[in-house]
């Protein structure tokens, strides 16, 4: 009897189970999901397809999915292997929608712990200000303008990236977010950013389209494209790196402005429930991540603590 044939080409892959990833990318962009996040999900399936050799992704169950996560250890990190894993399952919850498939193998495997407890990096409040000082440029008012949103209200940079001139309310004073889940979620603005926005809405740049909507447009008259926006951060923070050793070491990028933002509002005595909804988590637990960086307030809480010397001297 002549043996399975295993699959190693990318178009045999893509021809194998065609039906299956034609019907992952359309659910991810039905979803919501960010295009750079789909590449790399994509990119992460295919890479599972290929572990299959060539059986039914039925037949793959919880060992299968283990088994390429373990194959991916040996080369890469916790990080990486919570990426792949995210990816699987979002697959299969792609596959479920349209009956492709009838059960979900990559929830019952466990995320790494390590990873789940990983501190997030911030920026304290002091630096996030030193920070907008080395935003330059021909457009620094819409540079800062797109910092402000992500440090000071926790955008998402897809978020950033999909932002339309509908979704300022500048009367109200908040911004209309289209976040993760195909979720909205409005965010009222600080007074200073309400009028910020208004100023840099004013100076915005003649759209190539007059269907254009984007409230941030390129140089070339189109929406500003998510890897525009990660450049514009990357340059600044190389800037505030050079003067600045204590933030030389650090990964800095617009996610971690996300992160400065959620740490600021918890360490302010924020509500964690109100950040929760502020920052569009689907989970508590999530926002509890940012709970972990706040040894200070730690540290002064014990400090108040008074123990009675004469009592045990």
């Amino acid at each position: 009897m002549e043996g399975k044939r295993t699959l190693k080409d990318s178009d045999e892959i893509k021809e194998r189970y065609a039906e299956q990833i034609r019907a992952f990318s359309l659910w991810m962009k039905h979803s919501g999901y960010t295009e750079a996040t789909q590449k790399e999900y994509l990119r992460e399936v295919l890479s599972f397809l290929q572990s299959l050799e060539g059986s039914p992704i039925e037949e793959a169950g919880k060992i299968g999915v283990i088994n390429f996560l373990v194959s991916k250890q040996k080369t890469a990190g916790e990080s990486t292997r919570n990426r792949s894993l995210s990816a699987i399952r979002s697959f299969y919850s792609a596959l479920i929608d349209f009956e492709l498939a009838t059960k979900n193998p990559a929830l019952e495997v466990k995320k790494s712990k390590t990873e789940k407890n990983k501190k997030p990096v911030y920026l304290e409040e002091e630096e996030l200000v030193q920070s907008l000082e080395y935003i330059n440029g021909r457009y620094r008012n819409r540079n800062i303008a797109i910092f402000l949103l992500m440090g000071y209200c926790g955008l998402r940079v897809g978020e950033v990236h999909r932002l339309n001139l509908v979704n300022f309310k500048k009367t109200k004073g908040a911004i209309e977010v289209f976040g993760k889940g195909r979720k909205w979620n409005e965010i009222p603005l600080p007074n200073v950013l309400n009028d910020y926005l208004i100023k840099v809405l004013e100076e915005r740049l003649t759209p190539y389209s007059q269907k254009e909507d984007a409230f941030f447009v390129s140089q070339k008259g189109r929406r500003l494209s998510i890897r525009q926006i990660q450049k514009i951060a990357n340059q600044t923070f190389s800037a505030f790196k050079e003067k600045n050793p204590k933030v030389t070491d650090m990964n800095l990028s617009c996610h971690k402005l996300r992160h400065s933002f959620a740490t600021m509002m918890l360490k302010k005595g924020n509500d964690i429930r109100i950040v929760k909804e502020l920052m569009g988590h689907s989970s508590i637990e999530t926002t509890a991540l940012y709970t972990h960086v706040n040894d200070e307030q730690k540290k002064n809480a014990m400090a108040s603590v008074n123990i009675p010397m004469e009592a045990i001297g």
